[in-house]
């Protein structure tokens, strides 16, 4: 448990970069929708199944401050140079911001 006063950082996939894999994949975008992704990663020689929770922006909003939490910043992180060389088709969609991760500092009350 955080002492009143305490933080902690979140650091959560950006739900409007699922939907937009999702619209890639050929999907339809399911941004309002909370459901669980399955997707497997091979790292070392072997394979391990991960699974995510998809939740839009106000979903995770709510359940932040339904825990008592108080939000002091949500961020969303410039690119990093070697993102701009990786990936510029996203570059092209999102501009100067790279929507894949959002950041939270949360306050305890």
């Amino acid at each position: 448990m955080l002492e009143p006063g305490g933080r902690l950082l979140v650091s959560v996939e950006h739900p409007f970069a699922i939907a937009l894999w999702q619209h890639m994949a050929g999907e339809k975008p399911e941004y309002f929708k909370t459901r669980i992704r399955v997707d497997e990663w091979a790292m070392g020689g072997q394979t391990a199944q991960m699974r995510f929770w998809d939740r839009p922006l106000h979903a995770m909003t709510e359940a932040f401050t339904a825990a008592g939490f108080r939000i002091s910043v949500i961020s969303e992180p410039p690119f990093v140079p070697e993102a701009r060389e990786l990936f510029p088709e996203v570059r092209e969609i999102t501009g100067t911001r790279f929507l894949s991760f959002l950041f939270f500092v949360l306050e305890a009350g």
